[in-house]
C-alpha cells in the first residue's frame, strides 16, 4: 500500500483507497477535463470533491498540491519510477495520462505534437475566452451597461469556433479518425459555453454545425457521461 502522508492534501482530503490516483476537483469544464480522461482510459481513481462555495481551492492543504489555487489537481502514487506524482493543470493531467498509458494521443512524434499544438489551442484560446464569454453573459459581468467587452470575447470566441469548424470538416475527431486528449480538452468548454453558459445563441453556434456535430458525439460517449458527474457534487 502506498503511503501518501508526504502529501499536505491528504489531511484535508484522506485517501480511502491510496494505491489509486487521487483526484482533486469539481465537474466544471477543466475539472472535467482530468475526470473524463480517467474514465475514458479506465483507470481507476479515488475523486474529492473541492468546494469553491467553501473556498476549499484557497485552504493551506490545497495550496500545498497547487499553489495556483485552481482545480484539477492529481495525485498518481504509481508515478515514473514508482514514486508518487502529484500535478496542476489540467492539461499537463491530460499529457501524463496519455503517456502513462499509451492512449488517446498518437504514438509517432509527428502526430503526438500535432496533438500537443491543438492542447495548446484550448488551453490558450477556447478555454479563456469562453470563460469570458460566460462571465459577460450570465454571471456578474451581465449587469454591465458597456456590452464592448462581452462583444469582443464574443467576437474571438466565435473565430476559434470557425477554425475549430474547419478543422473538424471531413474528420469524426479533431485529430481526425481517432478519439483523442484534444476531444476531452475541447469539448467540455464547448458543452458548457452552450448549455451552463446558455450562450449558443449569442455566439451563433448555428454557424458552425461541424462543432456541434462533434460535440453530440462527445456527450454521447459513456465515459463522458460519468466524468461529468465526478467528483459528484453535495
Amino acid at each position: 500500500m502506498h503511503d501518501l502522508s508526504a502529501f499536505p492534501i491528504t489531511q484535508k482530503w484522506p485517501a480511502q483507497h491510496p494505491d489509486l490516483i487521487q483526484l482533486y476537483s469539481l465537474p466544471t469544464p477543466n475539472g472535467a477535463k482530468a475526470s473524463i480522461m480517467l474514465e475514458e482510459l479506465g483507470l481507476p481513481y479515488e475523486p474529492h470533491l473541492v468546494r469553491f462555495q467553501e473556498n476549499d481551492q484557497l485552504s493551506p492543504e490545497f495550496l500545498s498540491l497547487n499553489p495556483n489555487n485552481k482545480i484539477p489537481a492529481m495525485i498518481d502514487p504509481d508515478g515514473p519510477d514508482g514514486k508518487p506524482l502529484a500535478l496542476f493543470e489540467s492539461g499537463a493531467i491530460l499529457l501524463y495520462l496519455a503517456d502513462k498509458t499509451g492512449k488517446l494521443i498518437p504514438q509517432d512524434p509527428a502526430g503526438r505534437y500535432h496533438a500537443i499544438q491543438w492542447l495548446m489551442f484550448q488551453m490558450g484560446g477556447i478555454g479563456p475566452m469562453f470563460g469570458q464569454v460566460g462571465f459577460f453573459h450570465k454571471f456578474a459581468g451581465k449587469e454591465y451597461e458597456d456590452k464592448r467587452p462581452r462583444d469582443r470575447y464574443v467576437g474571438e470566441s466565435r473565430r476559434l469556433l470557425n477554425v475549430l469548424n474547419q478543422r473538424l470538416t471531413g474528420r469524426p475527431w479533431v485529430m481526425g479518425e481517432d478519439y483523442s486528449l484534444v476531444d476531452i480538452a475541447i469539448f467540455p468548454w464547448v458543452r458548457s459555453a452552450v448549455h451552463f453558459y446558455e450562450a449558443g445563441e449569442l455566439l451563433g453556434m448555428a454557424d458552425f454545425p461541424e462543432v456541434s456535430r462533434a460535440l453530440k458525439a462527445f456527450e454521447a460517449r459513456p465515459a463522458v457521461q460519468a466524468g461529468l458527474n465526478s467528483p459528484k457534487r453535495d
